[in-house]
């Protein structure tokens, strides 16, 4: 026997064998169709208190048939034969063959039967025992009850067998039962013999030990096995001695594990055998006509007769101990261990059942053929999983699989081999799934794994399908890149590489042919990315809703303001909903942190984003990282085509011809702030460009990237600059709406009048503003500066001589002068450098526009320009005064200027000429201008709003006053041939309280009128001599309280310009009337008017001085405010009238 049954278990040892085969041609679906019915009758109950256990086979062969009489289970007892008969005329045929089938098992065949499909007529209606006819394989109703009456002829032959061996007399001679191998060496032997005798006995004991068994009388089986053990030991016959050691196990577990030792899916029922055993048990003399012993009763008794658990085991031992003596025996030896190993493995005790294995390992069963050895080291694999040595398992899986790819084999079997390996993942702590390898550390041998994917990657090329092995490799880079040395990950790749010149790895998901699926392995380890963040727009394009319009994403999940209780979940924080928005059409960005764990460079391609909830235009990136980059930043763009929360699930490479799908959700060490985020509605894009060339320079207040860009431009103070934006419309949606705002950044300088200014309407005009379409804007910039009281250059002036005396007292630098090397002149290029005082003024023009679907939900935009101005000062007023002027509505402004620049300039006023100034030049103008009153000034209501300090809307009063009434369009012209620069020099800031009196005109207003006509300044009145002349004197009352009675006289007096005067005029001048006016009372707001007249009796100039009484009204008022003009009249001579 050199072909083990590897399946076999000890519970077998009480089945009997039936052979089920084919006779002729018979088709192999039809066949197995019928033998799965056969084998359904797999026990059969006999007299209700025994049953027969059957165990099929349809392949068998005769040589182990030989070994019947060593045991009996290895006997085929039955022979069903199946065929097919067309007609009556093959079936003389078909019968013959029939009986050479039966003559292949005569010697141990019990009995058979013979099934025929497809015979109808006369030959199928004989009544025949051993021939059963169908019509066809469908139509065999009865094929189960046919084997039943089989299996119970089968049992009556086996039950007279079983006696007639146990009624053989004592004096009869007892045959010697033999093994094939044994019959060779008892020739010759001395059978009458005392040592053969008991050889023969206990042979024979061992025999109907089996044949009882097979019966179902299991307490019998185990008395006639103790007794061939005791007869078979004192003889030394080693191999049935080993034979009846195996049998008592076999029945003692049998006994212990009624369910089976070999995990059928059909448990055998466990107590039908018992009360067969226990009636024979209380029987006595059941077996008084043994010829072989006498009354057995006694020794019947199941705690003496059946092993327990332990023995068991010692029992197996030892018989194999015993198979081991005989080279020819290997089989048998074999198949001991196998079932020592399945009783080991429901006793739970691993360690000794790998000592059985590892025996029938080194078992030498001789030339083995390939197919032989496959089944063998399966079986091995297959049993040391059963007792939890799944690495040992895996071990000898594999060696079966490289077994079928041997070099002897002419046709190797990759497919078989690819199976086989694939069966041993599970055993080196290896699945096909890569999420296995993300949690935790690295479980198994990861050179073991390695060589086990390689062996996958080689038997599927060898197989024919490139696809499987671009997975497998994808999956080895993958999951085991952390111990593949530099050298080890450039063979792969290359491997990679050319596997998928010729198929492209994708994420489909693979499936084999016996159905195991394959998922799919993205690479993300190639690149490793470290954190995920999606970025706001830039600020040029972040939509802002509109103040008042209830926000969309307000959530409305509590009624609680805020709620203690938060189930926090770390799946929330990656999909929170991020606090911006993203706009429709608009250009995304997400930006990724990277790592290349690979020692060279790798270049990725197609790199985008996957997302879900909109519909999102990924704009794929190429890259190509350093080798060992470290963390790498890595931008992706994408562009969301419709409005809604858009989820980034994670991102999509092209790495060695692998397409990836790398999903956010299966890798947990990814840091992330939130992959939600809101799409917007579309809206329109301004493009902003200027006259004026752009500054890097960023306002200290803001963040560069608040501003979308910023000008700069270099002034001189008072000069004005006109700069140009052109707005243009770049996106897609027309531009319905557009603000303009502008606000100063916070300075400590003071600005007088408006820094920027514009005029909206015409832009406005344009609008709506198609795509690509411009519209331009002209902003006035204008700086007006104050650059008195600066330390340095006070100190500078004063100390070179430059009197100073006159600036504002309110300045808190006049006291604190620096003191000033001698050495040091104005000329000096030191002196120069501090006089170059530059200021700086900053201000953000902001753009507000909207249009399209995204004004409709309450969105705009905001573009903001930053202007960044230095200002030079360009005149300085080191001393400001005034002096009174010949009309009482004017006065005299003396200016000290002083040019700081390196420039020469002009310096011209309204009707004055210019002055020269060259650098570093201080020069004296004196200016006449109109005095004004403070009070006829609008108070415009946003005055009062911005000013809630009277102290300071009194002050803003002032300032507004001088800029109506000051100089006007004072020009700074210079010389250089390279600057025509023109502007304006203020005085504001520079008038004290006494220059501000003098510039202010009294709250009385005095008019006087010669002949109707004002009389003020350096007018001249003419009149005749001899005529009268009329003289009226009007006051308006401006102050806020009544004024007078007045009394008012004139005096006349003549100037000879010699500082003499002549008030003795009482012939040269006459009054009409009285020369007093007197004036009533005069209220607030009010005027009064008085008329007189005089006579001038010569020619020449007279002068009238017009004085007040000095009475108790005139004493409470001031007398700045009784001034009234002088009165100079010219009495011309009256011309002779022709003839007379």
């Amino acid at each position: 026997m050199s072909v083990p049954d590897y399946m076999q278990c000890a519970e077998d040892h009480q089945t009997v064998l039936v052979v089920v085969q084919p006779v002729g041609i018979v088709p192999e679906d039809q066949f197995f169709r019928i033998y799965k019915r056969i084998a359904s009758v797999s026990q059969v109950s006999i007299r209700d208190s025994q049953r027969l256990l059957i165990r099929y086979r349809h392949h068998y062969l005769p040589e182990n048939n030989e070994w019947g009489d060593f045991q009996t289970h290895r006997k085929v007892v039955g022979l069903i034969s199946i065929t097919t008969c067309a007609s009556a005329k093959e079936w003389p045929q078909t019968a013959e063959r029939f009986h050479g089938q039966k003559e292949v098992y005569s010697s141990t065949l019990y009995d058979s039967r013979l099934l025929v499909f497809g015979l109808q007529g006369d030959v199928a209606e004989q009544p025949r025992t051993d021939v059963a006819f169908y019509p066809s394989f469908e139509d065999c109703p009865d094929v189960e009850k046919r084997v039943d009456d089989f299996v119970g002829s089968i049992f009556i032959v086996l039950e007279s067998k079983r006696l007639d061996r146990a009624t053989d007399k004592s004096g009869d001679k007892i045959p010697l039962l033999c093994v094939p191998f044994e019959k060779k060496d008892f020739v010759g032997l001395d059978t009458d013999s005392r040592h053969y005798k008991k050889r023969c006995q206990g042979r024979m004991r061992k025999h109907v030990g089996d044949l009882c068994l097979q019966a179902g009388m299991l307490q019998d089986a185990l008395v006639h096995y103790h007794m061939a053990v005791e007869l078979l030991r004192g003889v030394n016959d080693f191999l049935w001695l080993g034979a009846a050691l195996e049998g008592l196990c076999s029945a003692s577990v049998i006994f212990h594990y009624p369910g089976g030792t070999a995990g059928k899916t059909v448990a055998r029922k466990p107590s039908i055998s018992q009360p067969a055993d226990a009636g024979k048990r209380h029987r006595p003399g059941a077996l008084t006509a043994n010829g072989i012993s006498a009354d057995t009763s006694t020794e019947i008794g199941r705690a003496k007769n059946c092993l327990s658990p332990e023995d068991i085991i010692e029992k197996y031992k030892e018989a194999i101990s015993y198979y081991g003596k005989y080279k020819n025996a290997g089989v048998i030896e074999l198949e001991a261990c196998v079932k020592a190993v399945r009783v080991l493995a429901i006793q739970k005790r691993a360690r000794e059942a790998s000592e059985f294995l590892q025996n029938a390992v080194y078992i030498n069963l001789g030339q083995l053929s390939e197919e032989e050895k496959i089944q063998r080291y399966s079986i091995l694999s297959e049993l040391y999983e059963l007792i939890g040595f799944h690495r040992k398992s895996a071990f000898f899986k594999r060696v079966a699989a490289m077994q079928c790819v041997a070099p002897t084999i002419p046709e190797p079997g990759w497919r078989a081999c690819y199976k086989l390996l694939l069966e041993t993942l599970p055993g080196y702590s290896l699945s096909l799934d890569p999420k296995d390898f993300s949690k935790g550390t690295h479980r198994g041998w990861a050179a073991v794994q390695m060589r086990l994917l390689h062996e996958l990657v080689y038997a599927s090329r060898r197989m024919g399908n490139p696809g499987l092995s671009v997975r497998h490799l994808s999956f080895l880079l993958q999951t085991m890149l952390d111990f593949l040395s530099d050298q080890e990950k450039k063979e792969v790749t290359q491997s990679l590489e050319n596997y998928t010149s010729k198929c492209p790895g994708g994420m489909e998901v693979i499936t084999l042919p016996d159905g195991l699926k394959l998922p799919p392995v993205p690479f993300t380890k190639l690149p490793i990315v470290r954190s995920v963040k999606l970025l706001n727009l830039p600020v040029s394009l972040r939509p802002h809703k509109v103040k008042g319009l209830l926000g969309q994403n307000m959530s409305t999940a509590s009624p609680f303001i805020y709620s203690p209780i938060i189930m926090h979940n770390r799946g929330e924080e990656r999909c929170k909903k991020i606090d911006f928005q993203w706009v429709q059409g608009d250009v995304c960005e997400v930006q990724l942190m990277v790592y290349n764990p690979m020692p060279y460079e790798l270049r990725v391609e197609n790199m985008g984003l996957l997302t879900s909830g909109v519909e999102f235009e990924s704009l794929p990136a190429a890259l190509s990282l350093p080798a060992e980059s470290g963390l790498y930043p890595v931008t992706l763009v994408g562009v969301p085509r419709t409005a809604g929360n858009i989820t980034v699930n994670g991102y999509h490479t092209s790495v060695f011809g692998v397409n990836s799908d790398c999903l956010l959700e299966g890798l947990p060490a990814v840091k992330t702030s939130g992959c939600l985020v809101e799409v917007i509605p579309s809206l329109p894009r301004l493009q902003l460009s200027t006259s004026l060339p752009r500054s890097a320079y960023t306002p200290q207040p803001t963040s560069k990237e608040e501003l979308s860009s910023t000008v700069s431009v270099q002034l001189f103070n008072g000069e004005t600059q006109q700069l140009t934006i052109t707005l243009e419309n770049i996106g897609s949606e027309d531009i319905e709406t557009l603000e303009l705002t502008s606000k100063i950044v916070s300075t400590k300088e003071k600005v007088f009048g408006e820094f920027l200014s514009w005029e909206l309407e015409e832009a406005l005009s344009h609008l709506p503003l198609k795509s690509g379409q411009a519209l331009t804007l002209t902003v006035s910039i204008k700086v007006k500066l104050d650059f008195s009281g600066q330390e340095n250059l006070l100190q500078d002036l004063n100390d070179d001589g430059i009197s100073v005396t006159g600036l504002p007292i309110s300045s808190p630098l006049r006291q604190v002068l620096k003191p000033r090397p001698e050495n040091k002149t104005v000329s000096s290029e030191s002196g120069k450098a501090e006089y170059s005082h530059i200021k700086t003024l900053e201000a953000v023009l902001n753009f507000k526009y909207s249009g399209g679907a995204g004004k409709v939900e309450g969105y705009y935009r905001e573009l903001s320009l930053g202007v960044h101005v230095d200002v030079e000062p360009s005149v300085f007023f080191t001393r400001v005064n005034t002096l009174p002027a010949t009309s009482t509505r004017q006065c005299h402004l003396l200016l000290d200027i002083f040019n700081p620049t390196e420039h020469e300039l002009t310096v011209s006023a309204k009707n004055n000429q210019e002055l020269v100034l060259h650098a570093s030049e201080c020069q004296r103008m004196a200016i006449q201008v109109d005095k004004f009153d403070f009070e006829s000034l609008p108070q415009p209501d946003q005055e009062t709003a911005r000013f809630t300090n009277p102290k300071q809307l009194e002050e803003e009063r002032q300032h507004l006053s001088i800029c109506t009434k000051r100089l006007h369009h004072v020009a700074l012209n210079r010389t250089h041939p390279s600057l025509r620069r023109h502007g304006e020099a203020s005085v504001e800031g520079v008038l004290n309280q006494l220059v501000l009196e003098h510039l202010q005109l009294a709250p009385l207003q005095w008019d006087v009128l010669v002949n109707g006509k004002p009389c003020d300044c350096d007018v001249i009145a003419d009149c005749k001599a001899g005529d009268a002349v009329t003289l009226e004197v009007q006051l308006t009352n401006r102050s806020k309280n009544s004024v007078g009675p007045l009394a008012l006289t004139v005096v006349p007096y003549q100037d000879f310009q010699n500082g003499v005067q002549n008030y003795n005029l009482e012939d040269a001048v006459t009054f009409i009337g009285s020369n007093t006016f007197y004036i009533d009372t005069v209220k607030p707001k009010e005027n009064s008017v008085c008329v007189g007249a005089l006579l001038f009796l010569y020619t020449g100039d007279f002068y009238l001085k017009i004085k007040f009484q000095d009475d108790s009204a005139g004493r409470e008022l001031p007398l700045a405010w009784f001034t009234l003009p002088s009165v100079h009249i010219r009495a011309l001579a009256t011309p002779l009238q022709a003839g007379a």
